[in-house]
């Protein structure tokens, strides 16, 4: 019988982590002989032995380390489960979850769209609960919450490692903890037992100082930073926030601000442990933690030299003052086109903008705290005093069962509810595409305001022309009462049915806990079986949402030439234009099938057609998926080339995969971001950077592109490339990689996941 890891994040185990960490930080110290940051005490806590003696400071240094658990969630979950098969894996070796929370769609309210979803996803739920308790995964049911709010809720600790198969894994940075979203191969590996691997982190530090108050709250200081770093300014970084304001932010109101990390590129965030921690675990039931965590303060702190001089010590450092800092809004289509409240509404007319709101959204992982729905109750209770209704539709989704059922106990669910808010699914809903909206027509231009994480043109609602602005939760309460976005509460009054004019007070200071504790959710959690030897998963062989995956082929040793262009991709690329969501999210577990997306919301910089390029055999314009597939047939390998932080966005692996089982070879672009060029290279895929970025502009539409030198593949070299042109010319540019050794042993294999194999059987 196999043995059976324990899911639970127990005392015995933070206690087994913090006695590691107190060793690994010490002999780190030693090292370099400097002051440390927190970011750098919880690496060192999880390093590989080797390298506690390396100086990992300013250099391309690839680290292995240990994490305590993972977290998957049930779209990006398929592919791990069916990766972990194909590598012939028995058992995971480390605290596994599971979570459905992706493809519950909102159509009408909660309980509705929940039991329509059980219903028409019946298939993959029993595939994964199978799978699950097969290989000693805990499975959280349909309904039970979003993955990131639930670890925080029951899993999450203070200096832990944790990564998971979503880009908001970061979320539980809000608890202390390096939390990281990674693609599927790296969860199944590290699931294995097999150490994972990380580009290590530069550093860049946010101090904060001073006290928010007013309208202002934790989502405004992740949307100040977006706006000054923009969506890539953090690749390859951990943000640390530290100074005297920390103490100030709640628990779940800096876990808003780690989670929308992911926002601007970064690996994760991190908040030291303080009182505000301690008071989330004691009301979530885990006070054992909290005092260990107590007791071990100097390995969940940064030493106290950090403050004092932080440029020493971080790449970069930013400055907060949360006592002058105002409410922000970002968008439409990026999260760090940021500016003050007070400033969108002369930006409407010279912009474009449509100022009717059609639709107000808050909650998802990203603002449903016990804090976020009071606050925003609190605007709707002051409405409701005056008999105003909302203008727009208000749609609100609890983060997980248990904030549900609080928040409908202790009232602030009635309260939204007597504006005209509808309460949708404890899940992902319209943050992720999952979101119907009948009555929206094609092509129709309107603005949605949300308090969710990402607003990428189609992301809500898989319409382009939908403009998507992210506020705080009391924010968009209040905009969904004045309807408008030029609306500012901070200044404008509502017209109440007598054409009496009030004007909203900024919401009351809200408990961050509830004050009789948080409702026990029910019959939301499945352990796995404890003989799990005649578990059997549940696979149809003809089913058309799941499939077993077959390998990819090895490299067959031989230079890459003349491989077509399959498109030249213009503008921002993100994991949504790659691999949409949306309907597509029910074929996350049928590779085949869920290839004919591919590219579909790339903008093609030769003709500005979406997702459509010409395709050389026939010569017509078609869409990408059907390019991809002539090609195959004809068993030719082909090239996709981006624009700048290529891959951006979620951590769908599914993004890399597509393309990888429809044929590409190759990915040049001007810059990746961090998970996808991972990704692609997990994949067995060559991802390539231009050494000069102006070469982008030399790539015409007909080229036949060749990579040479291939079997002289090593670590941070330079790859020599000719574009042949169709009028019998041609370039010779040079292409970066960032490959260490292992990685290119993926490329060898034909993918990483073809390693892992190699080292089962």
């Amino acid at each position: 019988m196999l043995t059976q890891i324990e899911i639970e994040t127990t005392p015995k185990m933070v206690e087994n982590v913090y006695k590691k960490s107190k060793k690994n930080v010490e002999k780190f110290r030693n090292t370099v002989k400097r002051p440390l940051t927190l970011t750098e005490k919880i690496l060192a806590g999880h390093l590989e032995d080797d390298f506690l003696e390396k100086i990992l400071d300013n250099k391309k240094n690839y680290v292995f380390l240990k994490p305590d658990r993972v977290a998957l969630q049930d779209v990006t979950g398929q592919m791990v489960m069916l990766q972990f098969m194909l590598a012939d894996l028995k058992s995971v070796s480390l605290p596994t979850t599971v979570h459905c929370d992706h493809l519950i769609q909102a159509r009408t309210e909660g309980k509705s769209d929940t039991k329509l979803a059980i219903y028409e996803n019946n298939e993959v739920y029993k595939f994964l609960e199978s799978a699950s308790s097969k290989y000693g995964a805990g499975f959280w049911n349909p309904g039970a919450g979003i993955i990131h709010q639930v670890v925080l809720e029951n899993y999450a600790f203070p200096g832990g490692l944790m990564i998971g198969t979503d880009s908001h894994t970061p979320n539980a940075g809000g608890l202390g903890m390096i939390a990281v979203g990674v693609g599927g191969v790296d969860a199944a590996e590290t699931m294995a037992g097999i150490p994972w691997e990380l580009l290590y982190p530069k550093r860049i530090g946010v101090f904060l100082k001073g006290e928010m108050s007013g309208w202002t709250a934790p989502k405004d200081v992740i949307l100040f930073v977006a706006g000054k770093l923009s969506v890539s300014g953090g690749t390859n970084s951990i943000i640390e926030y530290f100074g005297p304001g920390v103490e100030s932010i709640s628990c779940t109101g800096k876990a808003t601000i780690t989670n929308m990390g992911a926002e601007i590129g970064a690996t994760c965030s991190i908040f030291p442990y303080d009182k505000r921690m301690e008071t989330y675990l004691n009301s979530t039931n885990r006070k054992e933690i909290a005092q260990l965590a107590n007791e071990n303060k100097e390995l969940l702190q940064a030493d106290s030299e950090i403050e004092q001089n932080p440029e020493r010590f971080f790449d970069k450092v930013i400055e907060i003052d949360l006592s002058t800092l105002e409410p922000h809004v970002v968008g439409p289509h990026t999260p760090d086109l940021a500016r003050p409240i007070s400033k969108l509404a002369e930006e409407i007319n010279s912009n474009d903008y449509i100022d009717k709101i059609s639709v107000a959204l808050i909650g998802s992982c990203t603002n449903s705290s016990y804090e976020d729905m009071s606050r925003s109750s609190s605007v709707a209770r002051q409405a409701e005093s005056h008999g105003i209704q909302a203008k727009i539709p208000l749609l609100v989704t609890p983060g997980s069962e248990q904030i549900r059922s609080t928040i409908e106990r202790d009232g602030q669910i009635d309260t939204l509810r007597s504006i005209g808010a509808t309460v949708l699914a404890n899940a992902c809903g319209p943050c992720i595409g999952q979101w119907h909206r009948p009555e929206l027509k094609d092509g129709e231009r309107n603005t949605i305001i949300t308090s969710f994480n990402r607003n990428f043109p189609g992301r809500n609602d898989g319409k382009r022309d939908t403009m998507n602005f992210i506020a705080s939760p009391e924010i968009v309460t209040a905009l969904a009462l004045g309807g408008s976005l030029s609306f500012n509460p901070l200044e404008d009054s509502l017209e109440t049915k007598d054409g009496k004019k009030i004007k909203l007070l900024p919401p009351e200071i809200s408990p961050e806990v509830p004050e009789k504790g948080f409702e026990k959710a029910e019959d939301v959690y499945l352990p796995p079986e404890t003989n799990s030897e005649n578990v059997k998963v549940l696979i149809d062989p003809n089913s058309d949402r799941l499939q077993k995956l077959e390998p990819f082929l090895p490299w067959n040793g031989n230079d890459f030439i003349d491989f077509p262009l399959i498109i030249k991709a213009k503008g921002k690329c993100t994991t949504d234009h790659i691999s949409p969501a949306g309907p597509w999210l029910r074929l996350r577990g049928h590779l085949d099938k869920l290839s004919d997306n591919l590219l579909l919301g790339a903008e093609n910089a030769f003709n500005g057609e979406v997702g459509k390029s010409k395709n050389f055999v026939t010569g017509n314009l078609e869409n990408c998926a059907q390019i991809a597939r002539t090609y195959k047939e004809k068993n030719l390998r082909w090239v996709i080339v981006g624009d700048n932080n290529y891959g951006e966005g979620s951590s769908r692996e599914h993004a890399a995969m597509t393309p990888r089982f429809l044929g590409c070879g190759i990915v040049i672009v001007k810059s990746f971001a961090r998970i996808h060029e991972t990704n692609l290279k997990k994949q067995g895929l060559l991802a390539l950077t231009f050494d000069d970025s102006n070469d982008y502009e030399k790539i015409l539409e007909n080229d036949k592109i060749s990579i040479y030198n291939l079997s002289n593949f090593s670590p941070d070299g330079i790859f020599e490339c000719e574009l042949k042109h169709d009028d019998g010319t041609s370039d010779k540019i040079n292409l970066k990689h960032s490959y260490n050794e292992s990685q290119i042993k993926w490329f060898k294999a034909g993918s990483a996941l073809n390693v892992l194999k190699n080292k089962t059987t």
